[in-house]
């Protein structure tokens, strides 16, 4: 059976670099699955949960966005920032997430741009929290 060889790179470091049977990515326009002998494919993604399979296991990873491309079995997914679900620091994650809420609420009467940050960053901490929660 083939395999899709997949590396997820973000600014930082290599995440991924495996062979795997399958992948579920947040692309920018929906969510989409990636088997084995897929068309050639180039898309952004957005901020959101990317899982790969590799046998029965499935491995989470938190995606701040970026950008996708299949090509001859070959997955390459340069991410905007990324995190591993089993490195995600649950408790931290939590507590990200309450700062940003109580930010945005005292944000609410500022400039939109800084109001903006803030929404990014709860949706930054949602998006741990549940990808992280995939290994509690």
């Amino acid at each position: 059976m083939n395999k899709l060889k997949l590396e997820l790179v973000s600014p930082e470091r290599m995440l991924v670099s495996e062979e795997v049977d399958e992948i579920y990515v947040p692309g920018s326009e929906g969510d989409m699955g990636i088997l084995p002998d897929h068309a050639a494919l180039l898309t952004s993604l957005r901020a959101g949960e990317f899982r790969y399979r590799i046998g029965n296991e499935t491995e989470y990873v938190a995606v701040d966005g970026g950008f996708l491309e299949v090509k001859d079995n070959k997955v390459v997914v340069l991410a905007d920032g990324a995190e591993l679900g089993r490195e995600i620091n649950l408790e931290e994650a939590l507590r990200r997430k309450l700062e940003a809420e109580t930010e945005l609420e005292a944000a609410r009467h500022k400039e939109s741009v800084e109001q903006a940050a803030i929404e990014a960053e709860l949706v930054r901490s949602i998006l741990r929290i549940s990808v992280a929660d995939h290994y509690k």
